[in-house]
């Protein structure tokens, strides 16, 4: 991976994630989850991560916003935001460069204050993500109320006023007068709601959850997210299990809201047709590593990797229809340190991989453009079958098969086998 230890950040840049590594210290051993990522958001633009279930998509976007859960923790890395306020409070210190801060170096309480109202999350599941038991406008409106408090203080107190916790939802049930929300947060949800496509969204607003279905609750999460109007929005596989008509309606609200310049756009998907429609930028993930980065164009019309370039081969082609596909061989590996592969983790799936390929691959840069970036020695030479490894060196046969995410098994599951 390149040097990161000093960041050479535009003004344009929002995020700049820099060699950022996720460990999770298991019974069965340590699991590398996220290593070394490195990647970048701009304003005003749509940045996708592509890649098969298990190669460590969710849990980047997870210690993007620093809510990697126990035995999960981030181990390395930066993450560097640009906000003048905040650099303004930190100046002075090493964790700050010009207008970009470095996340990983300030307190926990201040990482936690950024949730909502500058970095929110789409998670995969909405019925899981919601409180079954609390009204969907009820719900939205305690997000719209939580940043509006945390709007009125001060930096330094927003974690303390950002809690809503157990004292006092005891306190508001005993005192029927008082309310955790308003009238104005409550209008402010249906607002949203209409925002998203909801129709009828004061009578929705009233309804729970289950009333509501795929594609209404996954409108309901997105509206819920935008209710910080944060400058990142993360989704998360935003539109898995729902139908083709609902995929289109909501990644056309999420287009909406990038064109609208009010917020920037992280794709985390296994769907290489959503990421040709939606994003500007994309990575391609592999076992924890992003192999393949650039602009659209670059990966898509200029493939280096031959992972990216299997990921492509395995969608049909429109122009041939009666074309075969040509699937990836092999499954994606645990993640398990003491069984991840010297060198390059793909090398045993892939159909060119060299001698060389057993030594640790540096990033090289890509001949597309000059943010292509390709992390693999077929960018700086040819593949010369006299040094090809063979079986013995630990090349799968032809009889393994990539692994289709339409078993419904949970994306970058960091368990063995899930």
């Amino acid at each position: 991976m390149p040097d990161v230890s000093a960041p050479a950040l535009d003004d344009d840049v929002l995020v700049a994630v820099r060699d950022l590594s996720t460990r999770f210290f298991t019974e069965e051993g340590q699991i590398n989850a996220v290593e070394g990522v490195s990647f970048e958001v701009r304003d005003n633009e749509v940045v996708g991560i592509v890649g098969e279930s298990g190669s460590g998509k969710s849990v980047t976007a997870l210690s993007l916003i620093d809510l990697v859960d126990s035995p999960g923790e981030i181990t390395g890395g930066e993450v560097w935001y640009r906000d003048a306020e905040l650099a303004e409070e930190f100046a002075g210190s090493d964790a700050v460069v010009g207008d970009h801060v470095d996340l990983r170096r300030v307190p926990a309480t201040v990482r936690r204050s950024l949730r909502g109202s500058s970095f929110s999350m789409i998670f995969q599941d909405p019925m899981s993500s919601l409180n079954p038991s609390v009204t969907v406008g009820e719900q939205i409106a305690e997000a719209v109320e939580v940043q509006r408090r945390a709007k009125g203080n001060p930096r330094r107190t927003r974690s303390r006023t950002q809690g809503y916790g157990l004292g006092r939802l005891l306190v508001d049930a005993v005192l029927p007068s008082r309310s955790y929300t308003d009238e104005e947060s409550h209008a402010r949800a249906i607002k949203l709601l209409e925002q998203v496509g909801i129709p009828d969204p004061a009578e929705r607003a009233d309804e729970y959850p289950h009333q509501f279905s795929g594609g209404m609750l996954q409108r309901a999460m997105i509206a819920q997210a935008l209710a910080g109007e944060p400058d990142v929005l993360i989704a998360d596989e935003p539109t898995t299990a729902l139908d083709v008509t609902i995929q289109a309606q909501i990644l056309d609200i999420l287009r909406e809201l990038q064109e609208s310049g009010e917020t920037s756009v992280v794709m985390i998907t296994h769907d290489l047709g959503v990421i040709a429609r939606m994003c500007d930028r994309v990575g391609v993930m592999y076992a924890g590593e992003i192999v393949e980065r650039g602009r659209l164009a670059d990966v898509f019309d200029d493939p280096i990797h031959p992972y990216t370039q299997g990921l492509l081969g395995s969608v049909p082609d429109l122009e041939a229809p009666a074309a075969r596909l040509q699937p990836i061989e092999g499954n994606v590996p645990s993640l398990l340190d003491r069984e991840m592969p010297e060198g390059c983790y793909f090398a045993d799936r892939c159909p060119k991989a060299m001698a060389d390929c057993r030594q640790p691959v540096p990033e090289y840069d890509g001949d597309a453009s000059e943010e292509h970036a390709v992390q693999c020695v077929l960018a700086d030479r040819e593949y010369d079958p006299a040094v090809a490894l063979d079986d013995t060196d630990g090349v799968i046969d032809d009889t393994d098969s990539v692994t289709d995410d339409t078993d419904g098994a949970t994306d970058d599951g960091v368990v063995s086998g899930e």
